[in-house]
């Protein structure tokens, strides 16, 4: 008898808003691993089903004192849920878990938000140095080093 193949557990973090929206986009191509997703959005529990949800802090750039406590607190998230794959769709929150998740040795993957159209986010241009896979949602923004181009998601 064939011992049952282990599902692939990934961590999909995003910040609220746009960075849900596309993070949603892509359940149907995390179908058949184990998801467990987090954000700075209580009330989207809702869209994950029986799916695992946590809720993160909020953090940007201009918090500068609240970063630490933030990167911690996401840093023993991922140190506990110990995912094969975190997948971030952007911002501040999903740069630190996939650092995090980078350290602990996962595969990372930051799909660059659909908004970001004119410019690689301040995250996303510093998640290129962090993801094993670095994609952005617009032809004109890749580059030969990344970020690359496969489509967008809306």
């Amino acid at each position: 008898m064939e011992a049952a193949q282990k599902k692939i557990k990934v961590l999909a973090v995003s910040s609220s808003g746009g960075h849900w929206l596309n993070l949603m986009h892509v359940r149907e191509a995390l179908a058949g691993c184990e998801v467990v997703y987090a954000t700075t959005n209580r009330d989207y529990c809702s869209y994950v089903g029986d799916n695992k949800f946590y809720v993160i802090p909020e953090v940007s750039r201009w918090q500068k004192l609240k970063i630490p406590f933030v990167a911690l607190k996401i840093f023993k998230l991922v140190r506990d849920i110990k995912p094969d794959v975190v997948i971030t769709t952007g911002a501040l929150p999903g740069l630190l878990a996939l650092i995090s998740g980078r350290i602990m040795g996962a595969k990372t993957i930051w799909l660059e938000t659909f908004a970001n159209c004119g410019e690689l986010s301040m995250s996303g241009r510093i998640a290129g140095r962090f993801a094993s896979l670095w994609l952005t949602q617009w032809p004109h923004l890749a580059r030969e080093n990344g970020p690359l181009y496969k489509g967008r998601i809306v």
